[in-house]
């Protein structure tokens, strides 16, 4: 994960490319990002799915197991 300033210096070089490119490259660029906002939308719904799943087929855990478990990792 990026820091807050190397993120806004990379935003930054990327600002200044993209008003130097050409229209064409611009459309490249835009539906490749598309795709790829499409592609992690995609496995965020199949995780979820996937959750939904194991929760159907295992069950979940009940808060008092979860605070039982904490209170041992603290111990």
């Amino acid at each position: 994960m990026k820091t807050d300033r190397d993120r806004e210096e990379l935003i930054k070089n990327i600002t200044v490319m993209l008003y130097q490119a050409y229209d064409s490259t611009l459309d490249e660029i835009y539906t490749l990002l598309k795709t790829i906002d499409e592609q992690e939308d995609k496995e965020d719904l199949e995780a979820i799915q996937e959750a939904r799943e194991d929760i159907r087929i295992n069950g979940t855990i009940s808060w008092e197991e979860i605070k039982n478990e904490i209170k041992k990792d603290v111990a």
